[in-house]
């Protein structure tokens, strides 16, 4: 095995020293939607630090032009959205899990339209619903056209910094969890953390929530910001909690593909609102590929994208808008058309030039429907956790919806973790603790951070994104374990080192699962094997030390 995966240590650059410490009921680790909601319910019953790794609106939720799909009308159901997510999730959503958060989901909308959300409506003042793909209603909910994320961080930001219980810590690394005992059963009893001002400090939880999103900038391309690193992901991996189907990571069909340029999303309701997919000479060739053309699940249109740029030989297709019109478009996109507008592109008149990118991880840590790790004290929800919803592929716009049920479930089933002592004898108030970092100095040569950190985005998006194949698979292993040798035994004393060890864990794991699933499903999709199995309908989950995952049957 891999020498990368026996690695279990406080990431801390210090061998042994006594740190401030600071302690609160409970620590939530992310502050986007799914950690602010949970942050809001577990204040209800005690007090709560949130961290955020820069500031409040650095997260995918800020960044999310797409809405939050909800049943709302007379006209849809329940059982159509869950038919939607489950056709979606090709054999691996839970069928209690789908039904449970989708739900939920009405009363989480309502809840927010009480705070003060202010969602986009007709002009008779009913809610305005747009359609996405793989959607069979128009149930998505949108604010300030897409601009939905960006709203709803001020609407959970509003409650969350005005709350008396609620202290939020910007610009805090959290490097790893506290967990006393080494043998990978807990309990968890919060985070070491680094601030720029404040250097390192232990802060004590009775209950520890890790919301910290996902792991896009392990990627070359991504719509991810520069926070999603997947250092929540790693935190528990190495505190012992199994991690699951890291091989579903989802890409988005439709990013600004401009040189020089970011990858800014294209959301997946302009083809919702009518856009086509064309290539340079104007063909729509997805008509082609599915029955839903351009509203195909967003596996098959990024799969098709990629197809029809290696046989036209070019770097990329466009989304053709003039369906929708020009003022049309403006109104009801407003910040894509801001975005546009920077690159000299006209929305209406002009082809805009898109490619996929890496955008969501579908697996993650593996919780139970009350949002429990299989740690004691250790909850997850949002992007981090696999909850058994999305299967092998994300609906578009449930991942706004299962946040805020989540979340709202992971803050309250924190309480039991409140009581003086529990089950699992931890006590209310450590006395202060020397945290060890058994780590020798090393004797290996040194690479360049920043040159290990762009190899392995390179890497991992050319062999481990849309299309895999075995022996590829092979090779970045290896790669990532030459690296490792000579960046997981450096000390680090900065965010920039800790999260290149990050990276480097969580792309070699998504890499050990592409190669254990021998098969093609959902946003996985091997070559070598392009074809479904029956013998991989589980959920593969994996923990520290182990070289084979553990299997777990989908529940139906």
């Amino acid at each position: 095995m891999h020498a990368l995966f026996n690695d279990r240590r406080y990431l801390i650059p210090f061998r042994s020293t006594l740190l401030p410490q600071i302690f609160t009921d409970t620590l939530v680790i992310g502050a986007g939607v799914a950690g602010a909601r949970a942050a809001i319910a577990a204040a209800e019953h005690g007090d709560v630090i949130i961290l955020c790794k820069q500031e409040l609106e650095q997260s995918n939720t800020a960044r999310a032009q797409g809405g939050m799909a909800a049943v709302l009308t007379d006209d849809d159901s329940l059982d159509s959205h869950m038919n939607d997510t489950i056709a979606g999730g090709a054999g691996l959503c839970d069928l209690a899990a789908v039904r449970h958060i989708l739900g939920g989901i009405p009363d989480r909308v309502h809840e927010l339209i009480n705070w003060g959300m202010r969602f986009d409506r007709e002009e008779n003042g009913e809610l305005s619903f747009g359609l996405e793909g793989a959607h069979s209603h128009r149930r998505i909910l949108h604010a300030d056209g897409d601009a939905t994320g960006k709203e709803l961080v001020r609407c959970l930001g509003e409650r969350i910094t005005q709350h008396e219980r609620i202290r939020v810590f910007c610009e805090c690394f959290a490097l790893d969890l506290i967990t006393p005992q080494t043998n990978g059963n807990g309990p968890v009893m919060g985070a070491v953390t680094h601030h720029p001002t404040h250097g390192l400090q232990m802060i004590w939880a009775k209950a520890t929530i890790i919301a910290t999103g996902g792991v896009g900038q392990i990627f070359r391309e991504t719509t991810n910001p520069n926070v999603a690193t997947g250092d929540g992901l790693a935190m528990a991996h190495r505190a012992g909690a199994s991690l699951a189907d890291l091989a579903m990571v989802q890409f988005h069909p439709t990013t600004l593909y401009v040189a020089g340029g970011s990858r800014s999303l294209i959301s997946e309701a302009v083809r919702g609102e009518g856009a086509h997919l064309v290539d340079r000479s104007g063909y729509r060739f997805m008509v082609d590929e599915h029955k839903l053309a351009e509203l195909a699940p967003r596996d098959v249109v990024s799969r098709a994208i990629m197809r029809h740029i290696a046989k036209t030989g070019e770097t990329h297709v466009f989304l053709d808008v003039r369906p929708i019109g020009l003022a049309r478009f403006v109104q009801r996109f407003p910040a894509i058309s801001d975005v546009l507008e920077q690159f000299g592109i006209k929305p209406g008149v002009d082809l805009i030039p898109v490619h996929p990118a890496a955008h969501f991880m579908v697996g993650g840590i593996w919780v139970d429907r009350y949002a429990r790790s299989d740690l004691p004290g250790l909850y997850a929800c949002g992007e981090v956790a696999c909850t058994g919803l999305h299967g092998a592929n994300r609906l578009a716009s449930n991942s706004l919806s299962e946040s805020l049920v989540c979340g709202a479930v992971a803050g309250a089933t924190a309480r039991e973790m409140q009581e003086p002592t529990n089950g699992w004898g931890v006590p209310a108030r450590p006395a202060p603790t020397a945290v060890i970092s058994d780590i020798p100095i090393s004797e290996h040569g040194e690479l360049d951070l920043a040159d290990v950190r762009q190899s392995l985005r390179s890497v991992m998006w050319r062999n481990v994104g849309i299309e895999r194949h075995g022996a590829k698979l092979a090779d970045v292993l290896d790669m990532c374990d030459f690296w490792a040798r000579y960046t997981l035994d450096k000390i680090f004393d900065e965010p920039a080192g800790w999260e290149t060890q990050n990276m480097l864990l969580l792309g070699a794991m998504i890499t050990r699962s592409a190669l254990w699933r021998c098969e093609s499903r959902g946003v996985h999709m091997r070559t070598d094997h392009p074809k479904p199995r029956d013998e991989y309908v589980l959920h593969d989950m994996w923990k520290t030390g182990a070289a084979d995952p553990t299997p777990i049957a989908v529940t139906t």
